[in-house]
């Protein structure tokens, strides 16, 4: 963005400016540090979560099988109540999918860029300012 720079008058106004873009450009970088942890975490944990659904899936899709070929009795019931703990915990890890799944490692990312950005924009503003305080005599 082209700044209005040559508004500025004197050295400490300069100075002033680039302390507190400095003092911005600070934050943007903690908390792309904080962004970036999320992130190697999310993505953990988004693997995890993929690789245990399927194998839950895999598992309810057996259970199921053999539930539907079981005659009534003691067996078929204790299958329908290994059903029902195989659906509850896919439940589970589609609920844990929201807010860990790739859903997430796409957004964290997405902040990361933007974050990125504003410590680019905030690096120019420095230098702008940098440059006319250097051309006040």
């Amino acid at each position: 963005m082209n700044y209005s720079i040559q508004l500025l008058a004197t050295k400490p106004d300069c100075q002033t400016l680039i302390d507190i873009a400095n003092s911005e450009k600070e934050g943007l970088a903690y908390r792309k540090t904080g962004l970036e942890r999320q992130r190697l975490s999310v993505t953990g944990n988004a693997t995890e979560i993929e690789t245990e659904l399927a194998s839950v899936t895999a598992e309810l899709d057996t259970l199921q099988s053999l539930y539907d070929k079981m005659p009534p009795g003691q067996t078929k019931q204790e299958t329908m109540v290994k059903l029902t703990k195989a659906e509850y915990k896919k439940f589970l890890l589609e609920q844990r999918k929201g807010n860990y799944g790739v859903l997430s490692v796409l957004e964290k990312e997405y902040d990361i860029s933007c974050v990125e950005k504003d410590i680019a924009e905030t690096d120019a503003f420095i230098l702008a300012l940098t440059n006319r305080m250097n051309a006040i005599p």
